[in-house]
């Protein structure tokens, strides 16, 4: 048997003893061969094995699906199908493969979903095939498996999930399926479970809802070795999969260090805009690049809720100063309360972002100062910025330097920030500190020139606002600057740039025009040679999973754009 000493080191206690289970080793056509634990199989290349996918149904037609607890150690936090796992070599599961797959599905029905035993009798379950696939999870862990396809329906059951399994569940039909798949609607930046994908193509999605109509498919389908995504990666997957295994343990800090106002309204107004979601990237970034560049540790989290409690507390009052009635879908802080109160409880997010920092048994002494400082300067540039950017509102010419100078105090220093107290606190050199610190500053002018082009070139849909919205608003980014220092006669731009309103076919000329002009293209290319920077500041960090993730985020706007 295989040996692999520490590789449980640092995982959940609950997850790391189920390692010990022992799985059913198979052949490519499910034949069982022997048996080996969970441990041996997932690590490392890992050895074929027997599992099964359960797909469950109730009377209104709805099908669970489930989010995989943050804690698993494979494939945390992404959605699959009803239950999955593995049948064991034990009496009842070790047989017939069908049949060992169903009595292992009713023992995991009750584990992971907390269904009671007389709710799992009145379970019909149908066996409809089996599939091979191989898909590695990270340098360490992998899934090789013949999966067994299990159909589940029952008229009424009750879920009570297992919160060390799993961390959500929905029951979803129709169109809410597609979009999963999709990944449009809410599933947007959520990641599908491999083997999920893989299952429903081939037994379920040319016959769904009609599953009566389903024929069991002989033999094992083989898939071979597939991606994260099953056929194919979807672009920047591996960094909204490691985005959300951290969000979950940030959040928790900044809603207990919101917990800290006492008095209710304005506790309520400063955790207001957190219910709305987002992907808490600011919050998860000084995390990931400890990762890649040192020890990484609970102290993350703390430095990462200051961050994203303080990029919150902009937002209050930004919203405040432009009158938006809107964020993140939710009323605007001063619109769902009002404007002292809006006022009052940026202010105290401001304070509560410092405090936490102090606090923090996981923050070292020595490393507190530079956090104050590098924070407390972030806080005084995003200030700068804010006002640059009003007074460019009553300018009537910016330089396309005043833009960048502005854009850096705006978006790229709070980039720049948890990049460079990322490194810090994870034991990075000054050399690391500085070299991240300038691929964050870079980071962040590529993410906010994309977010220009993409105001101008996305759809509506996609955007989450009317296209063009920049235009009509007379907003100086560096594509109006460019044009409107250009000789070229550009009158559907003149038309709509400012104007508060304009016809769809205006603003559709107008983006022509920018095209003609060359605006979109010259910002593109501005874009573009930061991004090229960012990437030269990562080939002087170690290779690694980590590093591969902040590769990633680095392409994130050009996956939105191309």
């Amino acid at each position: 048997m295989a040996s692999h000493d520490g590789a449980l080191s640092g995982q959940d206690s609950s997850q790391a003893e189920m390692m010990s289970e022992m799985c059913i080793l198979v052949d490519s056509s499910d034949g069982k061969i022997g048996s080996d634990t969970k441990l041996n199989c997932h690590f490392g290349s890992g050895i074929l094995h027997r599992a099964f996918s359960v797909l469950l149904f109730n009377g209104e037609g709805k099908m669970l699906v489930q989010q995989r607890s943050h804690d698993k150690i494979t494939f945390p936090s992404i959605w699959a199908n009803s239950c999955c796992s593995h049948p064991l070599d034990i009496p009842g599961e070790n047989g017939d493969p069908a049949e060992g797959a169903i009595n292992a599905a009713r023992r995991k029905l009750s584990q992971e979903l907390g269904v009671s035993e007389g709710d799992i009798s009145r379970i019909d379950f149908r066996h409809v095939g089996s599939f091979l696939y191989e898909c590695r999870w990270d340098e360490d862990w992998i899934e090789r498996e013949v999966d067994h396809v299990l159909i589940a329906t029952t008229d009424s059951i009750v879920v009570d999930p297992n919160p060390n399994e799993i961390s959500d569940f929905k029951w979803i039909e129709g169109e809410e399926i597609q979009e999963m798949f999709s990944g449009s609607g809410e599933w947007q930046g959520e990641v599908i479970a491999p083997w999920f994908r893989l299952l429903w193509n081939e037994f379920l999605a040319d016959h769904y809802p009609n599953l009566e109509n389903i024929v069991p498919v002989d033999g094992v389908v083989n898939f071979g070795e597939v991606s994260i995504g099953g056929a194919s990666v979807d672009p920047g997957q591996n960094l909204m999969m490691a985005i959300g295994k951290h969000r979950e343990h940030v959040e928790g800090v900044i809603l207990q260090s919101l917990s800290k106002m006492k008095q209710e309204r304005l506790h309520g107004a400063m955790s207001h805009l957190f219910a709305g979601g987002g992907k808490r990237l600011r919050a998860t970034l000084p995390r990931l690049v400890g990762e890649a560049v040192g020890d990484a540790h609970e102290g993350h989290y703390t430095l990462g809720a200051s961050i994203e409690i303080i990029h919150n507390f902009t937002l209050v009052h930004d919203d405040l100063m432009d009158q938006d009635p809107i964020r993140r879908g939710l009323e605007a802080v001063h619109v769902a309360y009002d404007d002292s109160t809006a006022i009052n409880a940026g202010d105290a997010m401001l304070a509560v972002a410092f405090e936490i920092l102090a606090e923090s048994p996981d923050i070292e002494q020595d490393k507190l100062g530079f956090l104050v400082r590098s924070i407390g300067e972030m806080v005084r540039n995003v200030a700068s910025g804010q006002q640059e950017d009003i007074s460019f509102e009553s300018r009537d010419s910016v330089s396309e330097d005043e833009y960048i100078e502005m854009i850096k105090g705006k978006t790229s220093v709070m980039f720049e920030t948890c990049a460079g107290t990322g490194a810090i606190l994870a034991g990075a050199t000054q050399e690391v500190v500085e070299n991240m610190r300038r691929w964050g500053l870079n980071l962040g002018l590529c993410f906010q020139l994309m977010d220009d082009l993409i105001d101008i070139t996305g759809d509506t849909a996609t955007l989450g606002k009317p296209a063009g919205s920049d235009i009509v608003q007379g907003k100086k980014t560096l594509i109006a600057i460019h044009a409107l220092n250009c000789e070229q006669e550009m009158p559907a731009f003149s038309e709509a740039y400012g104007s508060g309103e304009c016809s769809d076919g205006v603003l559709s000329k107008a983006v022509a025009e920018l095209e003609e002009s060359g605006s979109i293209e010259y910002a593109k290319n501005r874009a573009m040679h930061h991004h090229a920077v960012a990437h030269s500041c990562l080939d002087d960090v170690a290779d690694s999973p980590a590093l591969n993730i902040l590769r990633e985020l680095t392409d994130f706007q050009l996956i939105r754009i191309n």
